[in-house]
């Protein structure tokens, strides 16, 4: 009697770490914004925070984007994918709001935050730092099962 050949399993590819390959650059230019968002911030706060408080506490939760999205972004496993797509996501969500606040109400932001007029103090790095997070979280996604 024949054996009886059982078909091998196909081996699924692991999913791409977010840092590896080009999420290396991604990690590295969100460090560079996490320390200079939160060096703003802190300069900003513990100096001048009675002259622009909502610039100034935007400038401090953009800095807790960034670090998060940093420390998520390096990390591997599902968990750490989510928080990175919520960090992007918020990232994403808070520069076109403050950057349409920002540019059509100048006198509620008498001084500019990393966000403010879609990040232009930052030669618009923020507006699009986001999308392309989102895009390598994309393309970096857990596989279900």
């Amino acid at each position: 009697m024949p054996e009886r050949q059982v078909p091998e399993r196909p081996v699924r590819p692991e999913p791409r770490a977010t840092a590896s390959g080009p999420g290396r650059v991604l990690v590295a230019v969100y460090a560079i914004f996490a320390l200079g968002a939160t060096a703003r911030a802190g300069v900003q706060i513990a100096t001048r925070f009675d002259e622009a408080p909502l610039a100034y506490l935007l400038s401090a939760f953009a800095a807790v984007v960034y670090v998060l999205a940093t420390v998520a972004l390096a990390r591997s496993g599902r968990t750490w994918w989510l928080i990175a797509l919520a960090a992007c996501s918020v990232e994403l969500a808070g520069v076109l709001t403050v950057g349409l606040l920002s540019v059509f109400d100048p006198a509620a932001f008498p001084d500019a935050t990393v966000w403010s007029a879609f990040g232009r103090g930052y030669l618009f790095i923020p507006l699009v730092l986001p999308a392309i997070g989102l895009a390598w979280l994309r393309h970096t996604r857990p596989r279900p099962g």
